[in-house]
């Protein structure tokens, strides 16, 4: 065990997306290799835009990617009272103050500062202020006199220095009482003994002035590590038009949480040359020291073919088990019908997603064969209905569908009606498939099983008599 402490703080506004998860993905390995805690914190002091929708989506995300935590989750909106109290302090300290200047005198500040060439931040008119006109004000955090610089040691990027002449009086509080992101993570990750922060580069610029605050409320401050953006394909940020952001979404279309992890950990952490890794070879090889610092780009190629992996390589039963909800969305009940297990055996090749798998499984349950025209025209014809009446009368009498007497069906046929081998399976494959790819005729006939076989050759001969 380590002193390690990370944590995942997502805000419940809309899903879990794609980078969002990788953060949380690497938070969870770092603690996971150095026996450290992962914890989870929803920051949720955005009460307009935050909802328990959006928080259980976040969840489902985290469960569905085996992501658990060992504290949490926390929730911001349940600690208001401290990070009033946090703001009173600063205060009280002269470390901060209240403005009361309007939107549109700060609109007007902006706007001379431009004109004037300088840096559109806040001018400090309030800073000095004695009195207290009841109007509405923000609380703001007044950046230290005398010191010309933050620098930082960036665990993936190295010392980063900012000038305080970038840098302005942060509003710490806004003019309904609620506090600003910026101020409640410093409070939440220093009361929740967080000593390192992992989290995306976008956040770069916020570090300065959350250095600042934790020395002025005097918590240690943290390690900070910043992990690289993840782009589309046109090296711009990811977004919808690049395709699904969404982990959900990516579960919904099939994927297996395996493939999306396995894929997100690649986008900007490398092991040499391997691609493939389970969660236990990431939890023993994963570090912060193997993070590029440059952006990595989504490939849903990629993705698509990691998934094809690991469906082929999975177990059949686990898959048998998430292949169900996608067969019931096609309105496919397995009651009665080919073991399923089976059924997936014979797909686990062909198929890349659950939905291809899904797909390809509609035949074995269907309750009439729904034949592709152009199969039906080739190989269900008036030419063939001697060999489905030979094809009928020798299955039946087979105890059983071993490949043994499989094999010695189809030699006899093939020795009464002098047809080669494809000439016998691909007319009854179309009868029992209705044309659909599938594994080897004797797969097919032996996971169908004698009933279903046997219904099927004799909707075939049914056909053919129409």
């Amino acid at each position: 065990m380590s002193d390690l402490r990370v944590r995942f703080a997502p805000s419940p506004t809309g899903y879990l997306h794609i980078g969002g998860a990788r953060t949380a993905l690497f938070n969870y390995l770092l603690a996971k290799t150095q026996g450290g805690a992962f914890i989870l914190r929803i920051e949720d002091t955005d009460v307009a835009r935050s909802t328990q929708e959006s928080v259980d989506a976040i969840l489902d995300a985290m469960k569905w990617l085996g992501l658990s935590c060992n504290e949490g989750p926390f929730y911001q909106s349940d600690r208001f009272e401290m990070y009033k109290q946090k703001v009173r302090q600063l205060l009280d300290e002269g470390k901060a103050y209240r403005c009361y200047c309007s939107a549109e005198e700060l609109d007007a500040k902006r706007e001379q500062a431009k004109q004037e060439g300088r840096k559109p931040k806040y001018d400090g008119t309030c800073r000095n202020r004695t009195d207290q006109p009841d109007a509405p004000y923000v609380v703001r955090f007044k950046l230290p006199e005398g010191r010309e610089e933050t620098t930082f040691i960036d665990r993936v990027k190295g010392s980063i220095c900012f000038r305080h002449e970038e840098l302005d009086d942060l509003i710490i509080q806004r003019t309904d009482g609620t506090p600003t992101y910026n101020f409640v993570v410093v409070i939440d990750d220093a009361e929740m003994g967080i000593n390192l922060v992992v989290r995306g580069d976008d956040h770069i610029n916020n570090t300065p002035r959350q250095i600042l605050l934790y020395e002025a409320l005097g918590y240690s401050i943290p390690e900070f590590a910043h992990v690289p953006m993840i782009l589309g394909t046109d090296k711009k940020r990811l977004s919808k038009r690049h395709g699904a952001t969404s982990v959900m979404a990516y579960q919904e279309m099939g994927y297996l949480p395996e493939a999306l992890v396995n894929y997100l950990v690649r986008l900007g952490w490398s092991f040499g040359d391997e691609e493939i890794f389970s969660m236990d070879d990431l939890i023993e090889k994963f570090s912060l020291d193997n993070v590029g610092r440059s952006a990595g780009v989504f490939n849903p190629e990629k993705l698509f073919w990691l998934n094809s992996h690991y469906i082929k390589t999975g177990d059949p039963q686990r898959l048998a088990e998430l292949l169900q909800p996608f067969l019931a969305d096609k309105g496919i009940t397995i009651e009665g019908g080919p073991d399923l297990i089976a059924v997936v055996k014979g797909l686990q090749e062909r198929s890349a997603t659950l939905i291809e798998m899904a797909t390809g499984a509609e035949f074995y349950y269907a309750d009439q064969v729904s034949y592709d025209e152009k199969a039906k025209k080739k190989f269900l014809k008036s030419d063939n209905k001697e060999l489905f009446v030979i094809l009928q009368d020798k299955l039946s009498g087979c105890d059983d569908f071993t490949l043994d007497q499989l094999e010695a069906v189809f030699a006899e046929v093939m020795a009464t009606t002098e047809l080669k081998f494809g000439k016998v399976a691909q007319p009854l494959r179309v009868a029992l498939t209705g044309g659909a790819p599938s594994t080897g005729i004797y797969d097919v006939l032996q996971v169908l099983g004698k009933e279903i076989s046997l219904g099927r050759i004799a909707q075939a001969l049914a056909s053919l008599d129409q």
